[in-house]
C-alpha cells in the first residue's frame, strides 16, 4: 500500500488526511514516532512501495492529488504542495531528502512542522527541484481550474477555501477524461454519454481492462451476426459494432478518469482495435460466402490498405518528430492558417477516416446494405484518406532535415528487414546516398513485385518467385545504410504494400478454395508484429528483438516463401495448406515474443493521448 508523508499536522478542519485515504495512502507525519525526520520516515516505507511526500498546509482538490500522486506512468510527479515518486526514483528522492536536511533542521527550530520558512518553498517543491536537477524527470499534470495551493496565512487559506468551492471537481474530471484530440464522431456522438459510462464503471470498481475485453468480446459477436449472412444479422452487427467503439472510448476514459494505467493496458489497448475490426471484416467475408459472394479478396484488401494507412503515420512521426510550428515549412504553415477556420479542423479529421468515423461506416453499412458494398465503400474512403495524408507528409518532408537520434534504428523496426537484408548489409556498400535513394530501391522492388503478379500466367509461376527475388534485392539494397534522410520514413510502407500485396495477388490468382482465407489469416498474424513493433516504439522500448525478425524471415523472406509455394502448388490444397501453416508459425512466433514483452518490467504503460487517426 502507498504511503503519504506529511511535513507536519495539518491544520484543524483540513480534509487533507481523508483525501489521502481516499486515494489509497497510509498516511503518515515525518517526526513521528521518534523516526528523527523524512529521512527516516522515507527509510520506514518499503523499498518497493510508492511514497509521497505532502505539505501538511496544503490546500486544494482531491483530484490535484489524483493527478500528481496515483498516476502510474512517470517515476516523480508533482502539484505545489505535493510529490510522489515510484520505486525507480526512490534512492533520487532520499539523496534530495538529505540534501534538505539543514532546511529541515531550520524549520524544526522554529516550530513542529518540517514545512520550510515561506522563502524557502514548500517542502515538496523543493525535493522535486532537486529530483529534477538531478536527472529525475518530474511530471508536473496541468491543473486547469483546480486548486494546488499551499497557503501560509489563515487568509489565504481561506482563499484557497473559495478557489476550491468555486470550481465543480467532478465536472473536471469527466472532462479530463476525453482526449483533448479526437474524431468528429467520436467527440460529438460519443464522448458526451461515454464519459458517463466509464465513471459508472469506475465507481463500481471495474478496471479499464475489463472494459477493453467487454469491447473486445462485443465487437467479436457483432462479427458472429455479420458471419450469419442474414438481414437481421447485418443489422444486430452494425449496432454490435457502435456498441464495442462505445466501450472502446469509456476504456481509455476510465483509465483517465481513474488513472487507472497499466502495461497490460497498453497492450490490450494497443491490439485489441486491430483484432477487433480485421475480425469484422472477416465476419463480413463468411456472410457474404453463405449468399455466394465470394469477397474475401475484399476483406484482405481492406485490412492491407488499413494497414499501410497506419505504417504510413507511424513511420512518418517516428522519422519526423512533431516540432516547434512552422518547422515543417509552407505545409505545416497552412495547417495552422486552416486551424484558425473552425469547421475545417473538423473537414480534415473526417477526411483521414479516423476509426470513429470508420466504424461508424461499417455499422451504418454494414446493416443497410451488403458486405461487397460496405467493403467496396469502405476501400474507395480509406484510399482517399491515404492518398490524403500521405501527399501532405510527402510536401512536409520535402522541407525537412533527416532524422534525429534513434530514428534510424525506429525505421529499420518498422522496415522489418530479414535474412537478405541482414546478407546485403553485411557487404558494407558506401553510407552515403541521395535524399531519395533508399525510397527509389524500395519502390522499384515493390512495383517490380506486384507489377509482375498482376501480368496474366505469371502468379503462381516461376517468373512470379524472379520477380519476387528482385524485390528482395532491392528491399535489402534500400534498407543496407541507415534510414535517416527525410524520405526514409516511406520504406516500412512501401514494403507492407509490397508484402500483403502480393499475398492478395498470389491467393487470388490461384482460385483454389480456401486460399484467400489463409491469406488473410497470414497477413493477419503479419500485421500484427508489425503493430507490435510500432507500439513498442511508441513507448521508448526500442524494437522487438532482431532475432525475431531473422526468425520471422523478415518481410521479403516471407514474400519469397509465399511466391515459392505458390509455384509449388499451383493446382490443389498446397498453397492454401503452406498459408495456414505459415500463418500459424508465425502467428505462434509473434505471440509468443510480444506477450513475454508485455508482462515483463521492461513494457511501457503507454497509452495513446496524441488524438493521431487509428
Amino acid at each position: 500500500m502507498p504511503t503519504a508523508i506529511l511535513t507536519g499536522p495539518p491544520p484543524p478542519g483540513s480534509p487533507l488526511g481523508g483525501d489521502l485515504a481516499a486515494l489509497g495512502f497510509t498516511v503518515r507525519t515525518a517526526g513521528d514516532g521518534g523516526t528523527g525526520g523524512l529521512a527516516a520516515a522515507l527509510a520506514d516505507v518499503p523499498a518497493g512501495e510508492r511514497v509521497a511526500v505532502v505539505d501538511a498546509r496544503f490546500a486544494g482538490h482531491r483530484h490535484s492529488l489524483r493527478l500528481a500522486l496515483t498516476d502510474p506512468r512517470f517515476p516523480a510527479a508533482a502539484v505545489p504542495g505535493a510529490l510522489a515518486v515510484l520505486p525507480p526514483a526512490r534512492e533520487a528522492l532520499t539523496r534530495a531528502a538529505a540534501g534538505t536536511a539543514g532546511d529541515g533542521a531550520r524549520a524544526r527550530a522554529s516550530g513542529p512542522s518540517l514545512a520550510a520558512p515561506p522563502e524557502a518553498g514548500p517542502l515538496p517543491d523543493r525535493l522535486a527541484g532537486l529530483l529534477a536537477a538531478g536527472g529525475t524527470p518530474v511530471h508536473r499534470p496541468a491543473l486547469g481550474t483546480l486548486v494546488a495551493a499551499v497557503p501560509a496565512t489563515p487568509e489565504e487559506r481561506a482563499e484557497a477555501a473559495r478557489a476550491v468551492a468555486a470550481v465543480d471537481e467532478e465536472a473536471v474530471r469527466l472532462r479530463s477524461a476525453v482526449k483533448s484530440r479526437d474524431g468528429f464522431f467520436t467527440t460529438h456522438f460519443v464522448s458526451p454519454y461515454s464519459r458517463y459510462l466509464a465513471r459508472w464503471c469506475a465507481r463500481r470498481g471495474l478496471t479499464p481492462n475489463q472494459v477493453t475485453t467487454a469491447s473486445l468480446l462485443v465487437a467479436l459477436l457483432a462479427a458472429g451476426c455479420a458471419a450469419t449472412g442474414e438481414r437481421a444479422g447485418y443489422a444486430a452487427a452494425g449496432a454490435l459494432l457502435l456498441a464495442s467503439f462505445v466501450l472502446d472510448c469509456a476504456d481509455g476514459q476510465l483509465a483517465r478518469y481513474a488513472l487507472r494505467y497499466s502495461t497490460l493496458g497498453a497492450w490490450l489497448d494497443a491490439t485489441f482495435d486491430r483484432a477487433k475490426e480485421y475480425a469484422f471484416y472477416a465476419g463480413l467475408a463468411l456472410g457474404a460466402a453463405r449468399t455466394g459472394d465470394d469477397v474475401w479478396a475484399l476483406a484482405l484488401g481492406a485490412m492491407l490498405l488499413q494497414t499501410t494507412r497506419h505504417v504510413v503515420d507511424f513511420a512518418f512521426n517516428e522519422a519526423h518528430p512533431p516540432g516547434p510550428s512552422g518547422s515543417a515549412g509552407g505545409a505545416a504553415a497552412l495547417s495552422g492558417r486552416l486551424d484558425r477556420i473552425g469547421w475545417t479542423v473538423w473537414l480534415r479529421r473526417m477526411i483521414v477516416l479516423p476509426i470513429g468515423e470508420r466504424w461508424a461506416l461499417l455499422a451504418v453499412l454494414t446493416a443497410l446494405t451488403t458486405p461487397r458494398v460496405t467493403l467496396t465503400v469502405l476501400l474507395i474512403a480509406g484510399g482517399l484518406a491515404g492518398c490524403y495524408t500521405t501527399a501532405g507528409r510527402l510536401l512536409r518532408s520535402r522541407r525537412l532535415a533527416g532524422g534525429g537520434p534513434g530514428t534510424a534504428e525506429a525505421l529499420a523496426g518498422l522496415a522489418d528487414g530479414g535474412p537478405v537484408s541482414a546478407a546485403v548489409a553485411s557487404w558494407r556498400p558506401p553510407a552515403a546516398r541521395g535524399r531519395y535513394t533508399a525510397p527509389l530501391w524500395a519502390l522499384a522492388g515493390t512495383a517490380a513485385l506486384l507489377g509482375a503478379l498482376l501480368v496474366p500466367g505469371v502468379a503462381g509461376g516461376w517468373y512470379a518467385l524472379a520477380a519476387a527475388a528482385v524485390y528482395a534485392l532491392c528491399a535489402a539494397r534500400a534498407t543496407a545504410a541507415p534510414l535517416v534522410r527525410p524520405f526514409d520514413w516511406l520504406l516500412p510502407p512501401l514494403f507492407r504494400a509490397g508484402e500483403y500485396g502480393a499475398l492478395l495477388a498470389l491467393a487470388g490468382h490461384s482460385g483454389v478454395n480456401g486460399a484467400l482465407p489463409a491469406a488473410f489469416l497470414l497477413v493477419a498474424a503479419s500485421a500484427y508484429h508489425h503493430y507490435d513493433t510500432v507500439y513498442r516504439l511508441r513507448g521508448g522500448a526500442g524494437a522487438p528483438p532482431r532475432g525475431l525478425a531473422m526468425a520471422a524471415g523478415g518481410h521479403e523472406g516471407r514474400v519469397l516463401v509465399v511466391t515459392a509455394a505458390a509455384a509449388l502448388w499451383a493446382t490443389g490444397q498446397g498453397f492454401t495448406a503452406a498459408l495456414a501453416a505459415l500463418a500459424g508459425v508465425l502467428a505462434l512466433l509473434v505471440l509468443g515474443e510480444s506477450i513475454r514483452f508485455w508482462i515483463s518490467s521492461r513494457a511501457p504503460a503507454v497509452h495513446d493521448e496524441t488524438g493521431e487517426p487509428a
